[in-house]
């Protein structure tokens, strides 16, 4: 129950590997096509933050909810949610150039009256001001969930476990407010003039999706390296449950921000979906859709399709590319204006796919995988469902 996860040469290779392709990606981008830098910059820095922020979440309903299945997995989201502090440092380059993504922090902004009405919420130095406050709050949680996890496993009792379970409870308030103003700052502020009140609660709904599927894809591959050797079809249902109603909340908010925008048509809000709908970003309109949506859906209604990783796995992976899809029809449309792929992108998500690798990787080696003083760590082990 105390092993560490063990990281190999090669994995340490593998991920610096990857954390050097994703620099000359955006050295690259830098050099020749600035807006693609900045736009990808900003997509890949927003994707893994969400991820992270999405297990921090899943573990904070863990500790609210009581559940005994999921108790040997925390010490998985709590790795994730190192990396937020990460995060922060890597976004910062988006505050120094922040005029190059969002047209609110020019200079001549204020000549447009919609941007004025905005500017005392839109400006530099409260942008700043939410960063800093933002990632503040995120990163001084994260951290000391893990500490009260490890003091569990050194002191044992229920002490640090209560302590834990209504720090869960202040930081779902505290994200439900955070996040949500984050989300505004840094993806619906691209389109300045266009606004949406279902936007907030669609990219929380896609932090937690995306986030879960994400902790179940590394439990996945962590049982098949030898680790969480308790882990069964009844947890691995559990955990496609979450993937399946997650995706159903997720399009559900999806469409109902479409589908209302649509339908009222009115102009300052139909003009965020023309260039998506209409033209070359079109297919990745219908994409986002069906591989968030559809994937998921139908193969995991069944509940032993759901117990069995040959079915999870493929249903993580597409998923972990439908998320890219979901923030590039976010971001791109409103900052290069022109359907792109090509070294930049691809290269710089693998770039950040490496560094999270690394950071999740280091974090998990440096704690005991299985929280061994956990209430409710026997009702894990033995959990067996019908």
């Amino acid at each position: 129950m105390d092993k560490q996860v063990t990281l190999s040469s090669r994995f340490k290779i593998l991920t610096v590997v990857l954390i050097l392709i994703g620099v000359a990606a955006l050295v690259t981008g830098a050099f020749t096509d600035s807006p693609r830098f900045w736009a990808n910059l900003l997509l890949n820095n927003y994707y893994f933050l969400t991820v992270a922020i999405g297990a921090t979440f899943w573990l904070a309903i863990q500790y609210v909810s009581g559940s005994g299945w999921s108790a040997g997995f925390l010490r998985i989201p709590m790795a994730m949610g190192t990396f937020i502090p990460v995060a922060a440092i890597t976004m910062l380059p988006i505050l120094f150039g922040a005029g190059h993504i969002y047209h609110w922090a020019h200079h001549d902004a204020l000549l447009d009256p919609v941007i004025a009405h905005k500017a005392p919420y839109l400006n530099m130095p409260f942008f700043v001001a939410r960063y800093i406050l933002f990632f503040a709050a995120w990163i001084l949680i994260a951290l000391l969930l893990l500490r009260y996890s490890r003091k569990e496993d050194e002191k044992g009792g229920l002490d640090y476990f209560h302590k834990a379970q209504f720090l869960s409870k202040v930081y779902i308030f505290v994200l439900a407010v955070s996040f949500s103003l984050s989300a505004f700052d840094w993806i619906m502020s691209i389109d300045v003039h266009w606004f949406s009140t279902i936007f907030a609660v669609r990219n929380f709904a896609m932090a937690f999706f995306h986030g879960t599927v994400i902790v179940t894809l590394i439990v996945i591959i962590l049982n098949k390296l030898g680790y969480l050797p308790f882990l069964n079809p009844s947890h691995l249902r559990d955990f496609s449950k979450y993937i399946l109603v997650l995706s159903m909340i997720w399009t559900y908010m999806w469409f109902a921000q479409y589908i209302l925008i649509w339908y009222a048509n009115i102009p300052e809000e139909t003009v965020y979906y023309l260039p998506r709908t209409k033209g070359e970003f079109k297919p990745f309109f219908y994409a986002e859709l069906i591989i968030n949506f559809l994937i998921p859906f139908i193969p995991l209604l069944s509940g032993k399709l759901g117990s069995r990783i040959k079915i999870l796995v493929p249903i993580c992976i597409a998923l972990i590319i439908g998320q890219w899809i979901d923030l590039y029809q976010q971001i791109f449309p409103g900052t290069i204006h022109h359907f792109k792929i090509g070294f930049i992108e691809v290269g710089s998500f693998i770039g950040f796919l490496g560094l999270f690798s690394l950071v999740v990787g280091w974090s998990l080696s440096r704690t005991p995988l299985i929280p061994r003083r956990h209430p409710y760590l026997k009702e894990c082990t033995e959990h067996q469902r019908v």
